[in-house]
């Protein structure tokens, strides 16, 4: 078994990039306003860039860039400047699609290593290979792949060659996101990043001489999801992604939540370490996935389908995060700020890096002038109160309650 297993974790903005670091990460991916696959994420402008190299490498974590979208005429004119400019930011590898984005890496950004995205299918070890001949230091396999075939691909390729997969998060029923239905439907384009996820839709069958008239397609009365994906969570299996030989386990998620960066990245983060030890995952840990936002999950294709889950599209909210912790002493006197409304007497879950959950009851609070408070309630708004334990910045109080 390998000791030594990447954790790269989303950065969808600052926030999540920060949680994503604070929580775990050995390596984050992002992406600049154009050329990714989540137009829809917060993203970095060119300063915020700069300044996420710098944080990143200031933990030892490596940044991964992504231009993973299938670029137009226009859209190649620009990559020139682009690709420059990560490399003069120290940007360690960018994640690409596109054979003519390889070739204008290799060309304008030498430095920087060439990552082959999902987006590419690789699902054999001679594309595997051929990518390599190419110039890719890494591949990142099409999530259709079962753990017998990424074993024997890795045992095929050349030991050079890093191979990354997907271990958490959401699944597309399409071809790992090659996909023209949102296109086809509302004018967004999946594979430049501006997916309306119509997978997700609720259909129903109608007839052509019977307008307005719907049969559902299913057996129940309610009628199907018949798109809808599982979510991945490999966390159970840590010792066998180790064990075909894998070296970076990704976690899907720049379109979501700081909270959903921190919290997934930690319990991976514990998961990976314990099984380079040789030690089970301790339960609160494995919990820890099932306090995220997310859809049913399912091991993806590792161990054989999936399946889909046609009853709805919903996800299953059963946390709120309250508030973040900016500063706390030794006493636990935390100062804190607002995201959600809660009371004193109210049940609450300390987490943090490295801070396994806590239950605790909501005592005295006061705000930032020190008078005292029973329910904060503007976002934002900076309060105080004591915590069962000292913790780091950024740690998190949560509050089991449906969130949907």
């Amino acid at each position: 078994m390998r000791n030594k297993i990447e954790l790269l974790s989303p950065a969808g903005d600052m926030e999540r990039l920060k949680m994503s670091l604070a929580y775990g990460a050995d390596a984050v991916y992002l992406a600049g306003n154009d050329f990714g696959m989540r137009a829809f994420a917060g993203n970095f402008t060119p300063d915020e860039m700069g300044q996420a190299v710098t944080l990143c490498h200031s933990y030892g974590a490596s940044v991964h860039v992504t231009c993973n979208t299938m670029p137009r005429n226009d859209e190649v004119a620009r990559l020139p400047e682009w690709l420059e400019y990560l490399q003069d930011l120290g940007v360690d590898a960018v994640i690409l699609a596109d054979v003519g984005v390889l070739s204008l890496l290799k060309r304008y950004a030498p430095r920087v290593k060439a990552h082959i995205s999902t987006q590419a299918s690789i699902s054999n070890y001679q594309a595997a290979s051929a990518w390599y001949d190419l110039g890719a230091s890494r591949v990142i396999l099409a999530r259709e792949l079962s753990l017998e075939e990424i074993t024997e691909l890795r045992a095929k390729t050349p030991r050079e060659l890093e191979i990354e997969a997907f271990v958490h998060g959401a699944m597309c029923v399409s071809y790992s996101g090659r996909c023209l239905l949102s296109n086809y439907m509302t004018g967004r384009d999946a594979n430049r990043g501006a997916c309306a996820q119509p997978c997700r839709y609720k259909y129903a069958l109608v007839e052509e001489k019977r307008p307005g008239e719907y049969f559902p397609i299913g057996e129940d009365e309610g009628g199907a999801f018949i798109l809808n994906s599982r979510d991945m969570c490999m966390i159970d299996h840590i010792p066998e992604l180790m064990a075909a030989g894998l070296d970076s386990l990704k976690i899907e998620g720049r379109a979501k939540s700081a909270y959903y960066a921190a919290i997934v990245t930690a319990a991976y983060r514990h998961a990976i370490d314990a099984a380079a030890a040789g030690k089970p995952l301790e339960p609160v840990w494995r919990e820890e996935v099932e306090k995220v936002s997310h859809r049913h999950y399912s091991t993806g294709f590792y161990f054989g389908q999936p399946g889909q889950y046609t009853a709805d599209a919903r996800y299953i909210r059963d946390w709120q995060v309250v508030a973040v912790v900016t500063a706390c002493d030794a006493a636990g006197n935390a100062t804190l700020s607002l995201r959600n409304k809660f009371s004193t007497g109210d049940e609450l879950e300390l987490v943090g890096p490295d801070v396994a959950a806590t239950p605790f009851v909501a005592g005295e609070m006061t705000d930032a002038d020190g008078f005292p408070l029973t329910q904060p309630r503007t976002p934002q708004m900076v309060f105080h109160m004591k915590l069962p334990r000292q913790v780091p910045p950024l740690s998190l109080i949560r509050a089991c309650r449906e969130n949907s």
